[in-house]
C-alpha cells in the first residue's frame, strides 16, 4: 500500500527546517513580548488610539 509513497530525505529535511524556523519565530516573538519594558508596553496598549478619530471621541452628541 505504501510502496508508491515517496519519502525522500530532502522532503524530510525541508519539513524539519520549516518547523524549526516557525518554532524559533514564535519563541522569539513571545520572549520579546514577555521582556518588554513598561513604557513601551503602555505605548503599544494605546497604539490604535494615538490619533483622535471621530469614532474614538466621547464628547460628541450622537
Amino acid at each position: 500500500m505504501f510502496k508508491r509513497l515517496v519519502l525522500e530525505d530532502s522532503a524530510t529535511l525541508f519539513t524539519l527546517v520549516a518547523f524549526i524556523t516557525a518554532v524559533s519565530f514564535f519563541v522569539t516573538i513571545s520572549w520579546r513580548a514577555l521582556r518588554m519594558k513598561r513604557p513601551q508596553l503602555e505605548r503599544f496598549e494605546n497604539l490604535p488610539f494615538a490619533t483622535e478619530t471621530p469614532a474614538a471621541r466621547h464628547d460628541t452628541d450622537a
